[in-house]
């Protein structure tokens, strides 16, 4: 597991390490961390680093995004894990591209591991203005 501790206006470090590990896959990318800890914010910074101009947003309400062709983006706070399968989020991960899921737990990670879905772990730390960010690749 890979930590990097720094500021949200030096994210683009966070981003380049995201970048090595998921270049080429079709992955699921699950975020967690308390709220305001940066999730959006990494995303955001993700998407604008690929030149792709659409703007990111938290999916609270609406529970999945869509940025250009193959990056999915879902917000899934308090939803239980029988929701998300019963909502057939399951079956949007299984589309090619990128799926970042803020509130990702390890629930819904076993899940994946048990499907055979190639997934990570970032978890963001807050620590005072900066932020730690641990990659579980």
């Amino acid at each position: 597991m890979g930590k990097i501790e720094c500021g949200l206006d030096e994210i683009g470090v966070v981003v380049d390490k995201l970048k090595q590990v998921i270049e080429g896959k079709n992955i699921v990318v699950l975020l967690q961390g308390d709220l305001a800890s940066g999730k959006t914010t990494l995303v955001k910074a993700y998407v604008q680093s690929l030149g792709i101009k659409d703007k990111v947003t938290s999916p609270t309400f609406s529970l999945q995004s869509q940025y250009a062709d193959k990056i999915y983006h879902y917000d899934v706070y308090n939803t239980t894990l029988d929701d998300f399968i019963s909502l057939g989020l399951l079956e949007e991960l299984e589309k090619e591209g990128i799926h970042f899921v803020e509130w990702g737990d390890d629930d819904l990670e076993k899940l994946l591991e048990s499907v055979g879905m190639d997934n990570i772990k970032v978890k963001i730390l807050i620590k005072n203005d900066k932020r730690e960010y641990y990659i579980n690749a």
